[in-house]
């Protein structure tokens, strides 16, 4: 596919992403992450599946070592870790650790329930997977729905196991600094184009 105009924002690059290989015709499911309402939403054939509240980077946005914050752009799911554990199971180094924990446990920020591991597909978010950059459930849930992450997208235990249970290896997802009504509207508008342009 070749695209006539510059893609308006990162969303756009996802959609194209989608519709430049023949697997767009299937159902093709993908995540948009909005820093910007603290929400992340499933996309298949570029509708709204489902939408869960998360929390990104209380130190703001990019992809620096050491830095904590959020990247922005185009990822993919390159791992999942924590198939069948339960809801709750404390996680270190990918790990379990045997201790399950109840949400918005006192003096405790660890990785729980499932981990979705991302790997960068562009320059702006190529450390994503060397900084293990994740997303995954917190045990800190009453947090959810602000920046409050060291880089990460945290959800709520029960969310996250559907985002698990939904998106396999492979997904990708795009991590826009934009309302995810606009990402969503413009994926929906390039799927459209591309359907009358085939």
């Amino acid at each position: 596919m070749i695209l006539k105009a510059p893609l308006r924002t990162p969303t756009l690059a996802l959609a194209a992403l989608l519709l430049a290989h023949p697997a767009a015709s299937r159902a093709e499911t993908s995540v948009i992450v909005s820093v910007r309402d603290q929400q992340l939403a499933i996309v298949e054939n570029g509708l709204k599946k489902a939408t869960y509240p998360v929390s990104t980077s209380k130190f703001g946005l990019g992809d620096r070592p050491r830095s904590y914050s959020t990247p922005l752009g185009t990822m993919k799911v390159a791992a999942k870790i924590g198939g069948g554990a339960p809801v709750g199971s404390v996680f270190k180094h990918r790990q379990r650790t045997g201790e399950i924990l109840r949400p918005n446990s006192p003096g405790r920020d660890p990785i729980v329930t499932r981990i979705l591991w991302l790997s960068g597909l562009e320059s702006q978010n190529s450390r994503a997977f060397s900084r293990n950059i994740y997303i995954h459930g917190t045990a800190e849930e009453r947090k959810i729905g602000r920046p409050a992450s060291y880089g990460c997208i945290r959800m709520r235990s029960k969310d996250v196991v559907r985002v698990f249970n939904s998106v396999p290896v492979g997904t990708r997802v795009e991590v826009v600094n934009a309302p995810l009504r606009n990402a969503l509207r413009e994926v929906a508008a390039e799927i459209r184009g591309a359907g009358r342009a085939g």
